[in-house]
């Protein structure tokens, strides 16, 4: 329970502390690459991104490999910058915490909005 405490507020320390900024830059990165492969799938005829990849017939494999070959280099900065920030302020490096991080700056914000985007913009062009 004392473990779960510390990740806990570890997390929300990082809101305010040192290296916060990024905070809004990633995961503004990660949106940006999620709306330009949104657009591109909607222009393929692909179906949403997140939905594809929970449909087995639809090649998961090839599908992450793809996603990750545009959010990974967020992903691994987003790493970096959080271990930088645990050094930096507590002298120590927690795995976990920085998987954490890596994946709610990077990867959530890319799975959430590729589909919907993708979706959007086969409805706007069917407007067209």
């Amino acid at each position: 329970m004392q473990e779960s405490h510390r990740v806990v507020g570890d997390l929300i320390a990082r809101l305010d502390g040192p290296l916060h900024f990024r905070l809004i830059v990633q995961p503004s990165m990660a949106i940006i690459f999620a709306v330009i492969d949104g657009l591109k799938d909607a222009k393929a005829g692909k179906p949403a991104y997140f939905w594809a990849l929970l449909t087995p017939a639809a090649h998961p494999e090839q599908l992450i490999k793809d996603g990750w070959k545009h959010v990974g280099k967020i992903f691994i900065i987003a790493i970096v910058l959080d271990l930088v920030y645990q050094l930096k302020v507590h002298s120590t490096v927690y795995p976990g915490e920085m998987l954490i991080v890596a994946c709610v700056l990077a990867i959530v914000p890319y799975l959430v909005l590729r589909g919907p985007i993708n979706r959007l913009a086969r409805l706007w062009n069917k407007h067209e």
